[in-house]
């Protein structure tokens, strides 16, 4: 199981949240890899930089080096444009920001973790859990 990280999660992480850290930790040390996608690596980065967080962005640097970051491909996109036609088919609407997220998990076979699960639920192959 890989484990795609949220925003959310990684600001609890960068916070020192210790039940969220312990987790991440636990599940790396049974096998589970965890990843950063693209658009959570935007949200962090500009996130950290207009706070001027000199020291969450060192951090979070240590663990994109760590864990790498997944990039966007055309059928990530693609994908993200089909969901976003299932959500509008059915009245709910999404940013693009999390079409995109949930389309790169589900193409990676990821589960998401995010502390934001009714916003992400019933999206077609999308495995997800909450850490907090």
């Amino acid at each position: 199981m890989i484990y795609a990280l949220d925003t959310n999660i990684i600001s609890y992480i960068l916070r020192g949240n210790e039940d969220v850290k312990k987790r991440w930790r636990r599940g790396e040390l049974n096998g589970r890899q965890s990843v950063i996608l693209l658009i959570v690596y935007l949200e962090i980065k500009r996130g950290l930089l207009a706070a001027g967080a000199k020291n969450k962005l060192a951090a979070f640097e240590l663990m994109t080096a760590e864990l790498g970051v997944d990039v966007l491909t055309v059928e990530d996109v693609d994908l993200a444009a089909s969901l976003y036609s299932e959500c509008k088919g059915q009245g709910r609407l999404m940013d693009d920001a999390d079409l995109l997220i949930a389309a790169q998990a589900i193409s990676r076979g990821c589960t998401l973790v995010t502390n934001n699960t009714k916003h992400f639920e019933g999206l077609k192959g999308l495995l997800l859990t909450n850490w907090v």
